[in-house]
């Protein structure tokens, strides 16, 4: 089970360094190989001197908050902020300031150092608050992907996409913004209480999985399914996150259900029903980094999806959750 702790490890983590929970966490792991596996202790000092490291040369390049003269032409967070509300989803890469896509390499450096750490001390007191940095890694990029898709939606609205776009330099500058340290934790919220509600698939409704869902988020998880869940589309997206499945293996299996008069039906047989290559992938509890994975998986399908006006979730449920909070919640915008 994943667990979530914001007073032992903050919420956001710093982009450049560890935090000091995080620097404590790491040398005590270091101090228990040193007692139980001396040369485990030092691939992981030189680890994570490599991630130091990698952040300290990050460090110099310039902030994105500064201003630059460039042959007499200035460079500003201004128009920084103009070019991302004009966000172009297929181009972006090789516009983005040095810093911002480094930055984001650290973080994956990062994750993949506290993974290491994890496959050293598997099933140690160390196993969940390892498991809590990695989680919290996996939100922030979950997090960072929906501001970028709500900056590329001509729908969305402007206002926010500008608040948003201040809130995308604070986060590549600093490594944290209002806007994340109040959203994170929802994230964190709804993938723990997944994690403690396993699909029992049955009448395949999914209306037992929702209810022990919900049981554990907080009011605004209330109020998006109140206002939402007449769409067809937030249906989808919350079955696929549900189930494990996608819409369209979803809708096999109900297919056999009704034409074989099957009433209830477990893992095994809609494993057998879909064969052996599931769609998405299987999140596991012995690694988190499935859940990030899995979020992909139901990303790219529901892109697909909307560029073919085909049926089914053009947009994964944590995409429209955290949407609503930022649409509904303009206090933390500031």
């Amino acid at each position: 089970m994943v667990e979530f702790s914001p007073d032992i490890f903050g919420i956001v983590p710093v982009m450049l360094e560890l935090n000091e929970a995080e620097k404590r966490l790491v040398e005590d792991v270091e101090a228990y190989l040193e007692a139980h596996a001396v040369a485990d202790s030092v691939l992981v000092r030189n680890r994570f001197a490599s991630l130091e490291a990698l952040g300290s040369s990050i460090s110099q390049f310039p902030s994105i908050q500064d201003v630059q003269v460039i042959r007499g032409e200035s460079r500003d967070k201004g128009q920084l902020l103009e070019a991302l509300c004009e966000f172009a989803p297929s181009s972006h890469l090789l516009h983005i300031p040095t810093r911002v896509v480094a930055a984001r390499s650290y973080l994956v450096a990062k994750c993949h150092a506290f993974t290491f750490l994890s496959l050293l001390v598997h099933d140690t007191e160390f196993s969940n608050p390892i498991r809590r940095v990695i989680f919290s890694i996996i939100c922030t990029l979950m997090a960072e992907e929906v501001y970028f898709s709500c900056l590329k939606d001509p729908a969305f609205p402007e206002e926010i996409k500008r608040r948003l776009a201040c809130d995308l330099i604070s986060l590549w500058d600093k490594g944290t913004d209002p806007r994340t340290v109040a959203h994170l934790p929802a994230l964190e919220t709804l993938w723990t209480a997944r994690d403690e509600t396993p699909p029992c698939f049955g009448t395949m409704d999914g209306t037992s999985e929702l209810i022990r869902l919900s049981i554990n988020m907080g009011k605004d998880w209330e109020n998006f399914l109140v206002t939402y869940m007449d769409d067809d589309n937030t249906r989808w997206a919350l079955e696929e996150f549900l189930f494990g499945l996608s819409y369209e293996e979803i809708q096999e299996v109900r297919a056999r259900l009704s034409r074989f008069g099957i009433l209830a039906v477990g893992l095994d047989e809609v494993r057998s029903y879909l064969g052996t290559n599931p769609a998405y992938t299987i999140v596991k509890s012995s690694d988190p980094r499935a859940i990030y994975d899995f979020y992909v998986d139901r990303r790219d399908a529901a892109a697909y999806r909307k560029r073919s006006s085909a049926p089914g979730p053009w947009k994964p449920l944590e995409e429209m959750y955290l949407r609503f909070r930022l649409t509904h919640n303009l206090e933390y915008a500031e």
